[in-house]
């Protein structure tokens, strides 16, 4: 069976490389916006994670002319009030460059918050754009599936791991007794966030036929 050609619309190679393992098993052959030379930033304006992923995918499979995935994720912390929320990469913006600094911007913020009130949850919300009428972009874009993944957790107090990226070395798992970052890949795209939502996204795809095909 002919590859059906996705594109993954990040330019996080962390993100790129747990998309490879949650869709290994599939019949997709990833895209990364640099394998397309795609280097055009598209504004994330919108107030939710929904939004945002729908701004990314219609605007990128719009350009490629090709069905495309874009997720939009963040860190919902209670204590928080759901912060950094929608804002979790640019958390802290005016000061924070790096995700040791958004890291350390969170824990200070929850400074002398009791463990048992450091309840906190990954969300994600996929987008999957086919690029409609590609042809001079006469027709726009069509959604082919919108889903939402999360896991719970619990905001430790120092990080720990050194595996993924963003928040996952304070994001603690009391079923494991580990960070995000503490865990494999392999374990990681078992139960994350993106790992809950990709599941319902290829469950969505199966009934649609996106197009083009790899190889044909």
């Amino acid at each position: 069976m002919s590859n059906q050609i996705l594109l993954i619309a990040t330019s996080n190679p962390g993100k790129m490389r747990e998309y490879s393992g949650l869709f290994r098993d599939s019949h997709f052959q990833l895209l990364s916006l640099e394998d397309l030379g795609i280097f055009h930033e598209v504004d994330e304006t919108g107030l939710t994670f929904r939004e945002n992923a729908w701004l990314k995918a219609s605007e990128y499979a719009a350009l490629a002319g090709i069905p495309t995935l874009a997720d939009d994720s963040g860190l919902e912390v209670d204590a928080l009030g759901g912060e950094p929320g929608v804002k979790s990469a640019r958390y802290g913006s005016e000061t924070c460059h790096t995700d040791q600094d958004r890291v350390a911007l969170l824990l200070r913020n929850l400074e002398g918050v009791p463990w048992e009130k450091r309840t906190a949850r990954f969300r994600c919300v996929i987008n999957i754009v086919g690029p409609g009428g590609s042809e001079g972009g006469e027709l726009p874009p069509v959604l082919l599936a919108s889903v939402v993944g999360s896991v719970a957790g619990m905001i430790q107090y120092s990080p720990e791991g050194d595996d993924g990226f963003g928040y996952d070395p304070v994001f603690y798992l009391p079923s494991f007794g580990k960070t995000i970052a503490q865990l494999s890949l392999d374990n990681k795209n078992q139960i994350s966030h993106r790992a809950d939502a990709a599941a319902k996204a290829l469950r969505k795809l199966s009934a649609v036929s996106p197009v083009p095909k790899a190889d044909s």
